[in-house]
């Protein structure tokens, strides 16, 4: 998780947490994403219900023999994507963006939870959290301090730190990480929690200027998700988390302020490391990607993963797994003999195509003194910890977003 949200900060500082995610990148986001980014929040390993080579629904081949078309031989996989993390609820780098235009916390929290509001609990609460193997019962104001700088950078504006100590507050309360035994897990798998090693003088400000403020739906506190870079758009939960419902305060909107080093990226891979990282998934000789159906953003909901054999139906949230996505928006195409072929894309969403609206501002907000120039009500509008090839995890720059939660 790496949530940042901060004040305009000069382009030389960005370039840093650039260098510090491109750190991250070599072993790929293939065990990171897939236990936390793109698992609902406070899941267990291992228990996403993603399916592997026995389950996962297959195909006869239907498309002309591609091995005519094309040799395998030095052909290369080309991956176009975009943002960083699960892509539900709040965008850590777009939080960023909107304070530095000025929105505050209540703002930015309405924008990324449509029909949210801001309700109060008693800051007397105790928290659950799993360290290690030991339950710790901590206050909830003392936990939302543990919480905030280990979640993102303490230099962000104080509207971008008070949108995550609200956010995480609600998530603590929500999340039921561990049924009746704990309430969230002290790591990506709920929201990093650092306790008195995570505390600063500005994010424990946030903490104390929001005390007791939760996100509230239809008046009760719900669920929230967040993420390190949206890519431009958010995502409808049960595009997302498979199994997830639809949740009407969990679905895509339009993130024009986001500007993270993440906002769009390139991967390569040989055919042949992709039928490695593929292997259980596919069927027979690897012979590239085929989206189905796409999601309120450009993200994958489903693929086949083509094989000479047959195809193999996978979720986006299994392919950005197994290649090692930063994202499940992704668009593919292929490099064999010097000429770029783009795949077979169903959706209906060619690469470059956006929903968004750079003009966009959070729906019925706007910055304290301007004129309203938001859309109503009814228009559409951390960094996770970077997962090793072999899935451990990799230790991350301070001034990056943690990325919170990983999924529902």
């Amino acid at each position: 998780m790496r949530p940042t949200y901060q004040a305009r900060r000069k382009w030389t500082s960005r370039l840093r947490v650039d260098v510090a995610i491109a750190a991250l990148t070599t072993g790929a986001l293939a065990a990171a994403l897939a236990l936390a980014a793109f698992l609902p929040a406070g899941a267990e390993a291992g228990t996403s219900g993603r399916r592997t080579g026995s389950d996962a629904h297959r195909h006869p081949t239907h498309h002309a023999p591609r091995a005519s078309r094309r040799s395998s031989a030095g052909a290369t996989l080309v991956i176009e994507g975009a943002g960083f993390g699960h892509g539900v609820g709040m965008s850590q780098w777009g939080a960023l963006g909107y304070a530095e235009h000025g929105y505050s916390a209540a703002e930015i929290l309405a924008h990324y939870y449509t029909g949210t509001a801001i309700g109060h609990v008693s800051p007397r609460q105790i928290v659950k959290v799993l360290v290690g193997r030991q339950v710790k019962r901590v206050p909830l104001e003392a936990y939302v301090r543990g919480v905030v700088a280990a979640e993102m950078p303490s230099s962000w504006p104080a509207a971008a730190l008070e949108a995550q100590a609200i956010a995480s507050r609600t998530y603590a309360l929500t999340a039921d990480a561990g049924g009746k035994r704990f309430d969230v897990y002290a790591d990506a798998r709920s929201q990093v929690y650092l306790g008195r090693a995570a505390q600063t003088p500005s994010s424990n400000a946030a903490v104390k200027a929001t005390e007791g403020e939760v996100v509230t739906y239809e008046g009760k506190p719900v669920i929230t998700y967040f993420f390190s870079s949206s890519g431009g758009e958010t995502e409808d939960v049960q595009n997302v988390f498979e199994g997830a419902s639809p949740q009407p305060w969990l679905v895509g909107v339009p993130d024009p302020y986001e500007q993270s080093p993440m906002r769009s990226w390139t991967m390569t891979m040989g055919f042949s490391e992709a039928a490695r990282r593929l292997k259980g998934l596919l069927d027979g000789a690897f012979e590239g990607i085929e989206v189905l159906r796409r999601g309120w953003s450009p993200r994958i909901v489903s693929a086949y993963v083509l094989g000479s054999a047959g195809n193999t139906e996978v979720s986006g949230a299994q392919l950005a797994s197994r290649l090692g996505l930063y994202s499940t928006w992704a668009h593919f195409s292929v490099m064999s003999g010097g000429k770029l072929r783009e795949e077979p894309d169903l959706s209906g969403r060619p690469a470059g195509a956006r929903g968004e609206d750079e003009g966009t501002q959070p729906a019925g907000t706007q910055p304290a003194g301007a004129e309203s120039t938001a859309p109503g009500p009814g228009s559409s509008g951390p960094l996770v910890e970077a997962p090793t090839a072999d899935g451990s995890e990799q230790g991350r720059a301070v001034d990056e977003p943690s990325g919170g939660m990983r999924a529902p």
